[in-house]
């Protein structure tokens, strides 16, 4: 009888709460703005990011932080990896989007928009 060489299981809600507080981190987020963009309490966004919950992969905050962590890797991507140009980016207010990103983020729609708009932009290089 062969044995099946067993699948690594990965804790997506671990992975991704641990992308989410670095990132909250990286972008100088306070904890009650990670919790508006992720659309939970800023006590509950204090208990992730010092890791005592995660995000539950069945919830709207997980997907929340799916796409916040899009955000980061596409402006990662675009602006080398430079921290202090990402956050100049989301604060600086946008013509094409009429708002500053960082104000996008707190709702849902605004956070897929603001993806998009990035997305779009380094489809381009």
């Amino acid at each position: 009888m062969a044995t099946q060489p067993l699948e690594p299981q990965i804790d997506d809600g671990k992975v991704l709460t641990s992308a989410v507080s670095k990132i909250a981190g990286f972008w100088g987020f306070t904890n009650a703005k990670l919790g508006t963009i992720l659309g939970l309490s800023e006590a509950t966004a204090s208990r992730l990011r010092s890791g005592k919950a995660e995000l539950d992969p069945t919830s709207k905050s997980f997907e929340a932080g799916q796409f916040l962590l899009r955000l980061f890797r596409s402006l990662d991507a675009l602006l080398g990896s430079d921290d202090l140009s990402a956050r100049a980016w989301l604060t600086t207010p946008n013509l094409d989007l009429e708002a500053r990103p960082i104000d996008l983020i707190d709702s849902f729609r605004g956070l897929i928009t603001v993806c998009d708009y990035v997305d779009a932009h380094r489809a381009r290089v």
